[in-house]
């Protein structure tokens, strides 16, 4: 077990966890919102959108933040006080879709370091690929907007299978369509179905605690191979 040190650029940096897996990793699927990029602002935008057309004043994207890896469900309920079930939960988050639509790229970036890490990747000849939960349809252009959508050995939405997490098939597909055995497939995401998909598919398992995580405290709780506390602790772990 290591103790966190000062990694790139002064930030936080240290691997927590036993390096549990048997052998050396071949590929790297990531969680995109939280995980890979940060989205936050973006969909925060499409929420406060939402509150101005309401009359309501827009929330500050620190309040919204932690929610951000819980999608519309999470974001309609801190910002809007709407939860599944509620009369108006399904036009507002219609709506919250559409808006985000129009805002997706705006401000989304890879986290800081993570362009290194996936050089390094590629250098090493490790195949790496994107799992999430998020809509094809908002998938490709964010992914095409970082630059990645040719560069990533496959992308799987939540729409891609016939379930999304925490079912292991979307991890399961990717490892398939990168010709890698699940076990040899580190997978790198920053909310508890992340890590149980991971689990039920066999597969390794990083928290990064770099992204939302919004109940950061509970992250130890997870059950995650290893926990990561910048993107660059990735390269000492495989």
């Amino acid at each position: 077990m290591s103790t966190p040190s000062e990694g790139a650029a002064g930030h936080p940096s240290g691997v927590t966890g036993q390096i549990e897996w048997p052998a050396p990793v071949q590929a790297v699927l990531f969680d995109l919102d939280g995980t890979l990029a940060d989205t936050a602002g973006d969909l925060g935008g499409a929420v406060n959108v939402l509150r101005v057309r309401e009359g309501l004043p827009p929330m500050a994207l620190d309040l919204l933040r932690p929610h951000a890896s819980a999608g519309a469900r999470g974001l309609l309920g801190v910002g809007m006080n709407l939860f599944p079930g509620d009369e108006r939960y399904e036009a507002m988050r219609l709506a919250f879709l559409d808006a985000y639509l129009l805002c997706l790229a705006d401000t989304t970036a890879l986290f800081p370091g993570m362009t290194e890490v996936l050089n390094t990747l590629e250098t090493r000849g490790l195949a790496w690929g994107v799992v999430t939960n998020k809509p094809h349809r908002f998938t490709v252009p964010v992914m095409e907007g970082l630059g990645l959508m040719q560069r990533s050995g496959t992308t799987i939405s939540g729409d891609t299978t016939a379930h999304a997490k925490p079912h292991p098939l979307p991890l399961l597909t990717a490892a398939e369509q990168l010709g890698v055995d699940p076990a040899r497939t580190l997978y790198v995401g920053d909310d508890l179905r992340d890590i149980q998909a991971a689990q039920a598919a066999g597969m390794p398992s990083a928290a990064a605690a770099w992204g939302y995580l919004g109940t950061a405290h509970e992250v130890h709780s997870w059950g995650a191979s290893v926990i990561c506390q910048h993107p660059l602790d990735l390269l000492r772990v495989i």
